[in-house]
């Protein structure tokens, strides 16, 4: 049974505020909270060694839809639940702007005569699956695991995971070719480019499971023998764990509970296991305004505050329980939700497809999207425009590659009538067949910002005559939308994380990706753009020097920024509260990585 869709009715009304008015507005509200925080961003320190115990509460937003890791790819909640029993090869680095070891080491081999490159791995010789309280012997990990997970999980394409695509490479002659694995040693493996790449870590840095369970499903039962391993209804202390966790319970819309991995690899300055909470509650929580009144209450140890709360969480920490809680700042966030439109042609009958298919449509919207509005209404003045494609802490970032379609209903108006549409004495909005401008817009109905900023485009639009109708629906719903039904019109969603490197996202932005959220899995470029950005990319990834690859990265961001895919909203500063009574030694906050807590311990 899908979820229901809901249409959200035009209820709340923000007042009208001129520039200098939200300016002021936006000085003033910036300046009192954000000196009244911390801000200390991660720089590299050296980590304080801590000492164990304790129970670290927290909430996730949803239930895990499966304990399988391949199925659980798709969903956002369901991996971050099995990410605690996992570890990837390796770790960037982004002060030093290095890669550093994880589970292996890496050495990086090129050959320029024949423009082939290979990166050797070796595994740690002190990584285990290990299973709760010693119910079976540990298992170590051996390349073996890597090497199934490479070619029989990512590599089978029944097995429709994300990191298939990202196996194979254009090799610029219209060809294309895979990226190999070869085993060399019960701990050492070797990745085969057949081109040479500019980050050929960060193509083949992974987490994985356990061969010697998942190998054993797929022979007996094939993929749909793996689709069954691990499901909810599963034991959860049954699933082996490399990370820092064990998962120890599951109680359907309630909570999940985590215990220390003592086998897990990482181990501080004296000895102790980086993991220094014993335990970690994690309570389902879908509402924000549930979990603020749980922080309140001193039920959960942290807090990332939404704009309409942030003068209150900033104002009461010092009022809080018996220490009370340490608000911390960061800069703008590394990534912003966008505003997209479905041009899949299994739509093409549908009215509102000829006109997401015109870029002047999309460019309009853009002109149409009040972000000063959003910042001042929305965010309280916390946050900025979001107008570039790469964020700052991108190599190729370009701050001169600005989009050029901002709010301006003058210019929206221009764009439209380019395109063939006329508003009538109605006052609505037809195309040249004589259809009424009107499409739904999809959010998540947990997404409480979504929803102002989504009633704030509804206003903008019908200033203009297009109907715009906002449609609140269960988040596992619209990715479902998505990534396999795509019977959606136009949606606002966001993408975890900040591309920090240009190749990051290689199943978004190149067209047969399964994420190239408008128009996916297209078997060849729809477009000449498109045509063009897949280019771009593969050309760029393969180049080494910065230098060279910056006149593709510079053309890759003008052209999406031109065309108007997807369009950006703002970059919302961020807010992060902890309890204080945890030590905030080794606590750091910034717009990179947000809140790091790898290292937390209790205060003495």
């Amino acid at each position: 049974m899908t979820a229901a869709l809901f249409l959200c009715g035009g209820c709340k009304r923000y007042p009208e505020m001129t520039l200098e008015e939200i300016e002021a507005y936006r000085a003033a509200s910036s300046d009192g909270i954000v000196s009244k925080t911390v801000n200390k961003p991660f720089k590299d320190e050296p980590w304080k060694a801590g000492v164990s115990g304790g129970v670290w509460n927290s909430t996730i937003s949803g239930d895990p839809k499966t304990f399988n890791l391949l199925i659980g790819e798709r969903d956002a909640a369901t991996t971050g639940i099995l990410n605690q029993m996992t570890d990837c090869l390796a770790d960037y680095n982004y002060i030093k702007k290095e890669w550093t070891p994880r589970l292996a080491s890496f050495k990086i081999e090129t050959d320029t005569k024949n423009n082939t490159l290979d990166i050797f791995y070796t595994l740690r010789d002190d990584i285990y699956w290990s299973f709760y309280k010693n119910a079976q012997p540990k298992v170590k990990i051996t390349s073996d695991d890597v090497i199934f997970w490479y070619n029989e999980i990512y590599g089978d394409e029944e097995c429709a995971s994300s990191s298939y695509n990202s196996r194979f490479m254009d090799m610029g002659d219209g060809t294309e070719k895979e990226i190999t694995i070869e085993k060399i040693d019960e701990r050492t493996f070797v990745f085969h480019f057949p081109r040479i790449v500019a980050e050929p870590v960060l193509a083949t840095n992974m987490s994985f499971g356990p061969a010697f369970l998942y190998k054993k499903a797929k022979d007996e039962g094939g993929v749909k023998g793996i689709k069954n391993l691990f499901t909810v209804a599963s034991d959860p202390k049954t699933i082996p764990s490399c990370g820092k966790y064990f998962l120890t319970e599951y109680t359907p819309g309630q909570r999940i509970v985590y215990e220390r991995n003592d086998d897990y690899w990482e181990k501080d300055s004296e000895g102790r296991s980086i993991v220094y909470p014993e335990k970690m509650i994690c309570q389902i929580v879908s509402d924000n305004n549930t979990e603020y009144l749980l922080f309140k209450q001193g039920k959960l140890e942290d807090y990332a505050a939404a704009p309409e709360q942030l003068e209150e969480v900033v104002n009461a920490a010092t009022n809080y329980g018996k220490d009370g809680y340490t608000v911390f700042s960061g800069a703008g966030n590394m990534s912003a939700g966008f505003w997209t439109f479905n041009q899949n042609p299994k739509n093409a009958a549908m009215p509102y497809f000829s006109w997401f298919t015109k870029k002047e449509f999309r460019q309009a919207m853009s002109c149409l999207l009040n972000r000063e509005r959003i910042i001042s209404q929305t965010y309280r003045g916390l946050a900025e425009p979001k107008y570039t494609f790469f964020p700052p802490a991108n190599r190729y970032y370009n701050e001169e590659i600005i989009l050029q379609y901002r709010y301006s209903h003058v210019h929206a108006q221009k764009l439209l009538a380019s395109a063939g549409f006329e508003k009538k004495e109605d006052g609505f909005l037809y195309d040249e067949k004589g259809n009424k401008v009107e499409f739904d817009l999809t959010i998540a109905s947990s997404n409480n910002i979504y929803s102002d900023i989504a009633q704030i485009i509804t206003d903008e639009c019908k200033k203009e005559g297009i109907t715009v109708n906002v449609r609140q629906t269960d988040f596992q719903r619209l990715v479902e939308q998505l990534t396999s039904t795509y019977d959606w019109q136009s949606l606002m969603i966001g993408l975890s994380g900040g591309t920090i490197f240009p190749t990051q996202g290689s199943n978004v932005w190149v067209s047969s990706g399964n994420l190239h959220m408008w128009h996916p899995l297209q078997k060849e470029p729809a477009t000449e753009w498109e045509k063009r950005i897949d280019w771009l990319y593969n050309e760029a990834a393969c180049i080494v020097e910065p230098e060279k690859a910056k006149p593709y990265w510079d053309e890759y961001q003008s052209i999406i920024l031109e065309q108007c895919p997807v369009i950006y909203l703002v970059r919302g500063r961020s807010f992060y509260a902890i309890n204080n009574r945890w030590d905030l030694s080794n606590v750091y906050y910034d717009n990179v990585v947000g809140a790091e807590t790898s290292h937390v311990y209790l205060k003495q």
